[in-house]
């Protein structure tokens, strides 16, 4: 009954390789203990005037390995270096007086007054960087001497730059017809089939949740219907990732809810049903434009302590008890999905976090994964159970790997539930929710 159950006891299956897909947002809270004693070294030659070595440790800091996100040569006084954001890549160099960098944004073959009018207003929400026009080639700058380029300095300038230039290309040529794409030959494009399941899973995920509002009383259930709508931006964000104008229609509808105002939850529901039946409306070739792969050097958005994901997932967990007791398990399921889904999309998350959380998507979304190509299962849709003892050793691997970093770290797999999905995903949130990520 148990093996039946769980799945346990029986022989491990062969399956083909996982396709090379990256999901989520891109988090450079991964670093591992060498990378950071790298900033530890960039601090401190700084501070020493040895400006050179400084920039030698702090390239190093940023880059990825895995990725191979970041090019940086030097030689002597002088040096350049590349990085990838996106669909943004910022280029620059530095010498024995200044350090400068620049990401093209756009070509604007005539000039546009509503065009320069857009920076001028943008340009005072930025405060390291600036928009420039260097002839026809819209670009965004940042400059510094030597002795103020400091590693903070240094990052808070560069990711600035990077970030906001690669959320501002696709909009800015949505926006004015006189803006022409430039410099993006860097972006991969993916496999039309994996574009097609996206889309097709976008519409439906959508589908779903709007026909699950319906059939429910919107007063009554405002709060769970929120639930709903934002884990659905979050589901979407990370399992499909898309970009450009896609990703600035969620991030829209997620700004509706959580916008300081004094509009009743039901209203706010409404209308972020609406931007939902927008996006459904948007043409597929549009909605295929927004899904490329591309790598990046800097998350958009900023690590918290721990205790602020704890928080999260406690909130969302304690909220779900209701729905789980009185009937309502998708609801159940998606509120207890929310409070991790809402910090991977609001947070930069560490690594490890996001490696189990993935596994939690794979078993509440395993058909998505299934349809994309992937062998790695851990639920047995013949069966209609959840597999205990592949999940059990992914978790332990996955520990194994961040030991190092993280050795307090103990995701105690033996409290984990695996005769429902509510209690899958309450268990699973709930050993997250206590991690202890305490460094070494």
């Amino acid at each position: 009954m148990f093996d039946k159950l769980f799945g346990w006891g029986k022989k491990k299956e062969e399956t083909k390789p996982d396709p090379l897909i990256s999901f989520g947002r891109y988090s450079d809270n991964n670093k591992t203990t060498a990378k950071v004693n790298r900033w530890t070294d960039a601090d401190n030659l700084f501070k020493e005037k040895k400006y050179n070595e400084c920039f030698d440790a702090f390239f190093d800091y940023v880059r990825d390995d895995a990725a191979a996100n970041v090019v940086y040569e030097r030689n002597g006084h002088e040096g350049r270096f590349q990085f990838y954001q996106g669909s943004r890549i910022v280029r620059g160099q530095f010498n024995g007086e200044e350090l400068r960098a620049e990401a093209t944004l756009a070509q604007m073959p005539q000039p546009s007054v509503p065009v320069m009018r857009r920076l001028l207003e943008m340009n005072f929400n930025l405060y390291y960087s600036r928009y420039a026009l260097d002839n026809e080639r819209l670009c965004m700058r940042f400059d510094s001497d030597l002795q103020t380029a400091s590693p903070s300095k240094l990052y808070y300038g560069l990711k600035e730059l990077a970030t906001k230039a690669d959320k501002q290309d696709d909009l800015l040529v949505q926006d004015f017809s006189a803006l022409k794409g430039y410099d993006d030959e860097h972006v991969d494009n993916i496999p039309q089939q994996e574009k097609e399941v996206k889309y097709e899973y976008l519409q439906k995920w959508i589908q779903q949740t709007l026909d699950l509002i319906a059939t429910v009383d919107a007063d009554k259930f405002s709060g769970g219907i929120a639930y709903l709508l934002l884990t659905l931006i979050y589901r979407i964000d990370y399992l499909i990732t898309p970009e450009g104008t896609l990703l600035n229609e969620l991030e829209k509808i997620g700004g509706i809810y959580f916008k300081k105002d004094e509009r009743p939850v039901t209203e706010k529901n409404r209308d972020m049903m609406e931007g939902f039946k927008k996006i459904m409306t948007m043409p597929k070739d549009e909605i295929f434009n927004n899904l490329f792969r591309s790598k990046y050097t800097f998350a958009i958005v900023a690590p918290q302590a721990y205790k602020t994901i704890a928080d999260n997932i406690h909130g969302a967990n304690q909220n779900m008890v209701w729905y789980r007791d009185n009937n309502y398990p998708v609801f159940a399921v998606q509120i207890c999905e929310y409070g991790i889904s809402y910090c991977q999309y609001s947070y930069s998350m560490p690594k490890v976090i996001t490696e189990m959380f993935h596994v939690l998507m794979m078993v509440n979304y395993h058909n998505y994964f299934t349809d994309l190509g992937f062998g790695t299962s851990y639920y047995d849709a013949a069966q209609g159970i959840i597999k205990g003892e592949a999940i059990a050793e992914r978790i332990k691997n996955i520990q194994n790997n961040w030991k190092e970093k993280y050795p307090l770290l103990d995701f105690k797999t033996q409290n984990l539930r695996f005769d429902s999905l509510v209690n899958f995903n309450h268990t699973f949130t709930n050993e997250l929710e206590f991690l202890n990520l305490d460094p070494k």
